[in-house]
């Protein structure tokens, strides 16, 4: 059946389609308010470490989007850490230049680089009318110990133009143990301003989790302040009726584990945000042209979903177990 409820948008400009939106999974609130929690007591750096593809690069953008609400003051970046053969100090500060917004980031000597990158924080900071800096340095494992020094003359020459950085290190699970090795070696000045506090990110483990998760698609609204949830937006009939996505959550946690164990994959199951994602988005699709009063998704389409969103095939690519605990 045809949709008969007028949209007040697009649907092909609807977040849910050009795929420009993040939900909140219990992990993600957890690093939120890590982050909110070094901000109030003054702890200028944190480490958050888990597996590769398990959603860490949406956390970021996540908590700087509800970090941009909250907290209008403060500047953040996403800086990402590249590969590099070798670790040298140009490409290390064209990275963060480029994660700040200067227009040629790999203009000019190491020098004068330390210095643009002060001038370009410093000018966001006047602009913002704040005097704090939040950067976010994703694949942070890629650093070494220089490229950790390089961050804390950062810190230093902020510091000195009153202007406060914490840095968020976010990685695989190779981050803790360089904080373990820094410690070892007596690298305190390291790990005392980089990575005081630690946070392990998973995946999405059972099926309240996977509550969380789809009650934000319920909660969510687009336009924001009006009364279209992502859920409305696809099955406004239904919806209107009563149908929630949150009503379906273990419907799609029985799904993915039909098919973690059908794949045979070692360790507990667990979810990474892209894969859960895409199964929301293929069952709230698929649904739109059937949308009734008293429709709700079959448990087949939910499994349809779980097949087609590329989980099995992601942990076969990897190789990996993503939890044996």
């Amino acid at each position: 059946m045809s949709l008969q409820i007028p949209r007040p948008v697009d649907p092909l400009l609807h977040p849910l389609a050009t795929g420009n939106y993040r939900i909140a999974t219990p992990v993600i609130e957890a690093f939120y308010e890590l982050v909110a929690r070094c901000l109030h007591y003054r702890i200028m750096g944190a480490l958050i470490y888990g597996p590769s593809r398990i959603g860490k690069t949406r956390a970021i953008e996540y908590v700087r989007l509800l970090l941009a609400h909250n907290y209008s003051r403060i500047t953040s970046y996403h800086a990402q850490c590249e590969h590099k053969p070798r670790h040298a100090e140009g490409p290390f500060f064209a990275n963060l230049l480029e994660a700040v917004g200067d227009p040629d980031p790999n203009a000019g000597s190491n020098p004068s680089k330390r210095l643009r990158l002060s001038l370009r924080i410093r000018e966001a900071v006047a602009r913002s009318g704040g005097g704090t800096v939040l950067l976010f340095c994703d694949e942070a494992q890629r650093y070494n110990e220089n490229e950790y020094e390089w961050l804390r003359d950062v810190h230093d020459a902020l510091d000195r133009q009153q202007i406060k950085l914490f840095t968020f290190l976010v990685g695989q699970e190779e981050l803790l143990a360089q904080k373990t090795s820094l410690q070892i070696a007596n690298k305190t000045q390291i790990v005392a301003r980089l990575m005081v506090e630690e946070l392990s990110f998973c995946g999405i483990r059972n099926a309240q989790d996977v509550a969380t998760c789809m009650n934000g698609y319920d909660q969510t609204a687009y336009p924001e302040g009006t009364p279209w949830s992502f859920t409305r937006f696809y099955v406004p009939q239904a919806f209107d009726a009563g149908y929630r996505l949150l009503d379906d959550a273990g419907l799609l946690w029985q799904a993915f584990e039909a098919a973690h164990h059908k794949a045979s994959l070692p360790g507990k199951l667990e979810i990474p945000m892209e894969s859960f994602v895409r199964a929301i988005e293929i069952v709230l699709k698929e649904s739109e042209l059937k949308d009734a009063p008293g429709y709700c998704p079959e448990a087949a389409l939910w499994t349809y979903a779980v097949h087609h969103c590329g989980y099995v095939q992601s942990r076969h690519a990897t190789g990996r177990t993503l939890a044996t605990a």
